[in-house]
């Protein structure tokens, strides 16, 4: 059977109602992992516990009760609690299976956010390797400071860009960000991207782009407010003097 024939099959189904072959078959289509049937039968699970919920109990008369019985050759003494028992296990069985869908759909996206994360760290990588690797780049060091102040050095491309990484670079406080610039020899301070330091004290920031390296005098990391400023509004923690300036 094709998904459309199931499709109105799913509420028996649920109930455990249907001949053997058909249920046969139906176990069988959502063992290969049919996620249209799998939400149908997860629909059909919390229609038949909603409905069994929501029917008011009928004491029937015992006549009835025991014609019924002798019919199947069965004896019972009360029908109430089993239609609330099965009731309640479907009501389980639904909300559980909503749990773990909700889950899995978690998980999914945790699982795309780690790959994006490792993609775009891998690309970051590869643009530092093109930096290190190429004649044309400029390698400069931070300005020396006290013992506890951050290390690092600045690599300028005139086709690629700037590369910064720094070490013993504390996070950012709640509401500040880092922020890099380009002095020029004439000119204003130019913003050059904002960033973050690792946990662990290190960061590596990458302005791509051309960069004309002539007129370039140095390059300063500050302080500022989480959206970043047009202008450097704290004193510069690092400090990287282009040669010749």
């Amino acid at each position: 059977m094709t998904c459309a024939d199931l499709r109105e099959m799913y509420e028996l189904y649920s109930l455990g109602v249907l001949d053997p072959s058909e249920r046969d078959e139906i176990d069988a289509h959502l063992a290969r992992g049919c996620d249209a049937c799998l939400a149908r039968l997860r629909d059909a699970l919390a229609v038949n516990a909603a409905v069994l919920t929501l029917v008011a109990e009928v004491a029937p008369p015992s006549r009835l009760k025991r014609r019924l019985l002798a019919s199947v050759g069965a004896e019972h003494k009360g029908w109430g609690w089993a239609a609330a028992l099965a009731a309640a296990c479907m009501l389980v069985l639904a909300l559980w299976l909503g749990v773990q869908e909700r889950q899995r759909t978690g998980e999914l996206a945790d699982a795309r956010r780690t790959i994006i994360q490792v993609s775009s760290e891998r690309d970051r990588l590869q643009q530092a390797i093109r930096f290190l690797d190429d004649p044309e780049s400029i390698l400069i060091g931070f300005a020396k400071g006290r013992p506890a102040s951050p290390q690092g050095n600045v690599l300028v491309h005139p086709r690629l860009g700037v590369l910064l990484s720094a070490s013993n670079l504390p996070p950012a406080r709640e509401g500040k960000i880092y922020e890099m610039w380009l002095i020029p020899k004439v000119g204003s301070p130019r913003p050059a991207g904002l960033f973050q330091s690792g946990a662990s004290g290190t960061a590596m920031h990458i302005l791509s782009g051309p960069v004309d390296p002539a007129a370039v005098g140095a390059i300063e990391v500050t302080l500022e407010p989480q959206a970043g400023s047009t202008g450097p509004s704290t004193p510069p923690i690092i400090v990287a003097a282009m040669p010749g300036t």
